[in-house]
């Protein structure tokens, strides 16, 4: 810290916390809250669970977000009175107690600056995640649930609700696939950067030899569709098929034939859901999945369209965008933005804040044109 004047630096974070109340609008926020406290409050929240749940969410977010902000400018009005303490008194002590909360301050108005970014049209939404295994075999699919239970540990620190639709184990260990959604606002902003290609490696748990493995994964995020979009599906488009729910190693976990797969024939889009334990439950589960997955497709083909007509290239869905190096060396590395960790362990489990941030700000760039291409 040497060199640096803390009052200055206390000033210009109080620059940067004054630009996002601007952005973050408060007493737009204050107003929200009160509307939302209305709904809360009303007899017959809870005669529909669904909305009342999006309610009490979103009320429960916006509050978050507002405390969030007021604490930060608190914590930032503290501080400049104890760096005044302490040069009034010479203590070093209260110096030292003022650097470590600036340095705090830093990180979290920083993070704080992030949120500000998320102005994309769905980013406010809840996201709908799907995972694959790609090449690597039995690896690939290991691999495909460690990284299942990194997104779903990463959620549950952040407080966030989490629903797993569907997940077709493989046969020897790991997953096929699985699809979740994080039910809090914003969710599909903060993660829609993790969509892509995810590779691993590491020494093989399943090779006899102990040999170096490569594995590959793919993360697919969409927004969640609202009652506001328009996806018009033709049934005569869809083909349903019913099978039994199952769990790990093909036991049994539902005696009926409750699980549903549904292809949309003219996308080849596949879609399931076994979570409940109603036929009509799990197909109403499915539809709002398909819906969300072509709600993307279109959103992404009116992408490219503009992308085409700019001259621009754009990224397909199957780009690498992370390694996770386990052997002989340790390190998570992002290939777009480049940030790294050495302890991989924390990153997988759920430790994915500073490549998010980084993600964000990296897409920010990227729309402005001040990225490379």
């Amino acid at each position: 810290m040497a060199g640096i004047d803390p009052f200055e630096e206390i000033n210009e974070l109080a620059g940067t916390l004054k630009g996002i109340q601007d952005v973050l609008d408060l007493d737009s926020m204050r107003r929200q809250l009160d509307e939302l406290g209305e709904q809360a409050a009303a007899p017959d929240l809870w005669n529909d669970p669904e909305q009342a749940q999006k309610v009490t969410s979103k009320l429960s977010h916006l509050q978050g977000e507002l405390n969030r902000v007021e604490g930060l400018i608190r914590r930032l009005d503290d501080l400049g009175v104890l760096y005044e303490l302490a040069q009034a008194e010479d203590d070093e002590e209260t110096r030292e107690e003022a650097l470590r909360e600036l340095s705090a301050l830093r990180r979290d108005i920083g993070a704080l600056e992030v949120r500000t970014l998320l102005s994309g049209e769905y980013d406010s939404r809840e996201a709908l995640i799907t995972i694959n295994s790609q090449a690597g075999g039995v690896d690939a699919a290991d691999w495909a649930q460690m990284l299942l239970r990194m997104y779903l540990r990463w959620a549950e620190r952040k407080g966030h609700t989490t629903e797993v639709y569907e997940t077709s184990y493989a046969e020897e260990a790991g997953i096929k696939s699985a699809t979740f959604t994080v039910k809090a606002p914003y969710a599909y902003g903060t993660l829609r950067g993790e969509h892509g290609t995810h590779r691993l490696v590491r020494i093989s748990p399943f090779d006899n030899q102990g040999r170096r493995q490569t594995s590959f994964a793919g993360v697919d995020v969409v927004p969640v569709v609202e009652q506001t979009d328009h996806i018009d599906i033709n049934e005569d488009e869809l083909r349903v098929d019913v099978y039994r729910s199952s769990g790990p190693g093909g036991q049994g976990v539902n005696t009926t034939d409750s699980a549903v797969r549904i292809t949309h024939m003219p996308t080849g889009i596949v879609v399931s859901c076994q979570n409940e334990r109603s036929q009509l439950q799990n197909k109403a589960t499915a539809m709002a999945v398909l819906q969300a997955k072509l709600l993307e497709r279109k959103r992404q083909e009116e992408a490219d369209k503009m992308s085409e007509l700019r001259g621009e290239s754009t990224t397909s869905w199957g780009t690498q965008i992370r390694n996770y190096v386990l052997h002989p060396y340790q390190i998570v590395k992002d290939l777009r933005t480049t940030v790294e960790a050495g302890n991989p362990t924390a990153v997988l489990d759920g430790d994915l804040d500073e490549f998010i941030e980084a993600e964000i700000r990296w897409a920010r760039r990227r729309e402005q044109g001040l990225a490379d291409d």
